[in-house]
């Protein structure tokens, strides 16, 4: 390191699993490397150590593809064509839209799209929810996320609550851990949560993996590796329980106690008999017993590897059972959410140490204030949903997943995304919501601000150029399981004529006659320092706005946390946050809804659309998934060449399957499917097992003059078709089949 080095300290803007500490070298103004944390490990306080990604970002600061200046499409939407304009010109426009749309159609016509490129609380898209809420009567807002929707959901029907992780240190005393379709080694979900599975596989923990592939998590941490098809989980989850049930496996105790509807004895009053969850595990309900044998000719999991299964969480206790977002990105994706934490509560691993309620994770101790505003709006959809309410929003209601409101008052005609791309590309059935955004009869204006020219940002009406998360100070939360906030100092100034979204957003409001009520005086700086002020009257112990900016991390000293350890130690005092008080197996709210073929009122396998067993499958033989690899954050980084050399995109293929096509290894092939069609080269493994193929997440999407994707992006493949309850997104629930392209073979 150079002396004369300026090191600044930061961490990822983006939503990264982790949040790790960055160290940025600068020398005469720019930015020359990036280091990690070297800080002395104390107190139980380890190091925030970055990964390859957050290493690589002066790769991406300093991209020749950056976009430079403020720009207007001047071809059709998509085609990519625009024109170079000055920021009076765009923040003129954008003012102008709003004035048009909100006065012909109303807020609810107006909409701030899903995005994560930059995450926390001083976000653009934060500020630009408030400047909504200023004028114009506020906009349509969503709930839930391509993450986890299901799972936060779902997770609550059975807890009444969705905070439902443990501290970390618990593993330290977990006889077995399971980590089901779980994957920290490459998704980072929460900085050092390898580390932590290391240390208690070191301990004497067993570590079990389950997943349709052989992952890092599976290579690095697991004693063992379970495959099973996609969307097959709850089929053998069902199959343990039957095993504890008719073994006398399951902690009765804790079961008679806390519990509602695991057998018929526990049923609320006025709900018909055969509707338990042992009237349907043993087959009384349907005349199916969930046998293991049953369970292995839907999952391919031989019945033996489920028996022992069984009665290794059952009786290796404390178990630890952790459920990735994997499986809940599937057609029924609630019921893996709901079947994993009623597996933890009929096995007692629920409220004690070593154990976990699965579900969906832990609420940090630290909570920082959040950006003011109030959106007058009431009435919301799914994240997943917007293209509908494109479409048809005026006939969208409760059955479509609109709350607060029997139905729309308008169809979306104003989208912003801000450093987003989900717009296109994160999005379902990319080729359906092409032709949806190019209809400007529909959706009549979209303003997007990136650092890129993203396959979201190509469909712009106006395509702003944003800072780099170096070029600003900022505030990041860690996620999961973590008790820490990062300053992130800004290393350098913003590059050609980018700008913060809050400055360009001062400008409209302006122009909108609302700077006061927008700004309240406040330049960007003056909003952190709000947030920090706000946070230390919540939190006393919370550093000054200039200690933290001097220090760059606030630290919480680790506190060993047990979710539902009150209720289970004083149930009497503590009931479980449900309306019965207890761990609803069967939820009287979902019974209530009288969907029972989509929507039980306990978790169950259901056979899904595009699963193994749907007729499709003759036409297109293989099940689909994908993955959050260690090359990119989501789609974030897509386009980094650096990363890109690391870690090549391809398809991973089973030797069996690949025989059968003829293919090997770096070969390129065409996935295929109703919807589309893309390609990659083929990576051959026996790391994936047969009948299923998968390829990371994150690709961009860049179609040839045919509209076949070159980039390898998933969601070419994928369907728009909201999951029932939830109405999140089923990414994972796809067939396909796969041929050379050099031989064209497909047999």
């Amino acid at each position: 390191m150079c002396n004369d080095d300026k090191i600044v300290i930061t961490s990822c803007g983006d939503n990264c699993g982790g949040r790790c500490i960055l160290r940025v070298h600068v020398r005469s103004g720019r930015v020359v490397r990036i280091s990690t944390d070297n800080t002395e490990e104390k107190d139980g306080c380890h190091q925030l150590r970055a990964c390859m990604r957050g290493r690589s970002y002066r790769e991406r600061l300093y991209h020749p593809d950056r976009l430079k200046y403020p720009l207007q499409r001047t071809g059709k939407r998509g085609d990519g064509e625009f024109k170079r304009i000055s920021w009076e010109e765009a923040t003129t426009l954008i003012a102008g839209e709003l004035k048009r749309i909100t006065a012909k159609y109303g807020p609810e016509s107006r909409y701030i799209n899903y995005s994560s490129g930059i995450k926390g609380v001083l976000a653009e898209r934060e500020f630009f929810r408030r400047l909504l809420s200023v004028y114009g009567g506020g906009y349509l807002d969503y709930y839930g996320s391509y993450s986890s929707a299901c799972t936060r959901m779902a997770t609550s029907y059975t807890f009444g609550t969705d905070k439902t992780g443990s501290s970390t240190d618990n593993w330290q005393h977990s006889k077995l851990i399971i980590l089901w379709g779980h994957n920290p080694a490459e998704t980072s979900f929460g900085t050092n949560t390898p580390y932590y599975l290391k240390k208690a596989r070191e301990n004497g923990s067993k570590i079990i993996v389950i997943d349709p592939r052989y992952s890092d998590s599976a290579v690095a941490l697991a004693d063992e590796w379970i495959p099973l098809l996609p969307t097959t989980d709850n089929a053998l989850m069902d199959a343990m329980i039957y095993v504890m049930i008719t073994e006398n496996l399951y902690d009765r105790s804790f079961v008679d106690k806390y519990c509602l509807g695991f057998d018929e004895g526990q049923m609320p009053d006025g709900v018909p008999a055969g509707n338990s969850l042992c009237s349907y595990i043993l087959g009384q309900y349907d005349g199916i017993a969930k046998t293991p044998q049953w369970a292995e000719q839907i999952t391919r999991v031989p019945a033996g590897a489920i028996h022992r299964l069984a009665r290794e969480y059952a009786t290796m206790k404390p178990a630890a059972l952790l459920q990735g977002w994997g499986p809940q990105r599937h057609a029924y994706g609630e019921q893996p959410a709901r079947g994993a934490t009623v597996l933890a509560a009929i096995t007692g691993n629920v409220g004690i140490r070593g154990g976990w309620a699965s579900g969906y994770g832990f609420q940090s101790q630290i909570q920082l204030a959040p950006l003011p505003y109030e959106n007058p709006v009431k009435a919301s959809i799914s994240f997943f949903t917007w293209t509908e309410a494109v479409l048809r929003g005026r006939q969208m209601g409760p059955d479509s997943g609109v709350r607060n409101a029997g139905r729309l008052e308008s169809d979306i005609k104003f989208v912003a995304s801000l450093a987003g791309n989900s717009l296109l590309n994160q999005h379902s059935d990319i080729n359906m919501t092409r032709e949806i955004l190019k209809d400007e009869t529909k959706c009549e204006f979209i303003l997007v601000s990136d650092e890129f020219m993203t396959p979201s940002a190509r469909y712009a009406d106006l395509l702003l150029p944003s800072t780099n998360f170096l070029e600003r100070v900022g505030i990041a939360t860690a996620l999961e399981y973590q008790d820490y906030v990062i300053f992130q100092g800004k290393a350098v100034d913003a590059s050609y004529e980018c700008r913060n979204g809050y400055d360009w957003m001062l400008e409209v409001a302006e122009k909108l006659g609302v700077w006061e009520e927008f700004s309240l005086g406040r330049n960007y700086e003056d909003w952190a320092r709000y947030i920090v002020e706000k946070t230390k009257e919540l939190d006393p112990d919370f550093p000054s706005f200039e200690e933290f900016s001097r220090q760059g991390i606030y630290r919480k000293q680790p506190k060993s946390y047990i979710a539902f350890q009150e209720q289970v130690e004083d149930f009497a005092n503590n009931p479980f946050p449900t309306p019965s008080g207890k761990i609803e197996i069967f939820s009287p709210r979902l019974f209530a809804m009288n969907n029972p073929s989509e929507i039980p009122a306990i978790p169950k396998y259901i056979p899904s659309w595009e699963g193994p067993g749907d007729s499709v499958n003759i036409q297109y033989p293989l099940q689909l998934i994908a993955w959050h690899s260690k090359r990119s954050t989501h789609s974030t980084m897509g386009n980094s060449a650096w990363l890109e050399e690391v870690e090549p995109h391809k398809l991973w293929v089973n030797p069996k399957d690949a025989r059968q096509r003829g293919l090997s290894s770096g070969d390129r092939a065409r996935v295929f499917n109703m919807r589309g069609e893309l390609e990659i080269t083929v990576k051959v493994t026996s790391r994936i097992m047969p009948g299923v193929v998968a390829m990371p997440q994150g690709a961009w999407y860049k179609p040839d003059h045919e509209a076949v994707d070159q980039g390898g992006c998933i969601n070419t493949l994928t369907k728009y078709h909201p999951t029932p309850l939830a109405k999140g997104n089923p990414q994972h629930t796809n067939l396909v089949d796969v041929k050379n392209l050099k031989t064209g073979e497909l047999k």
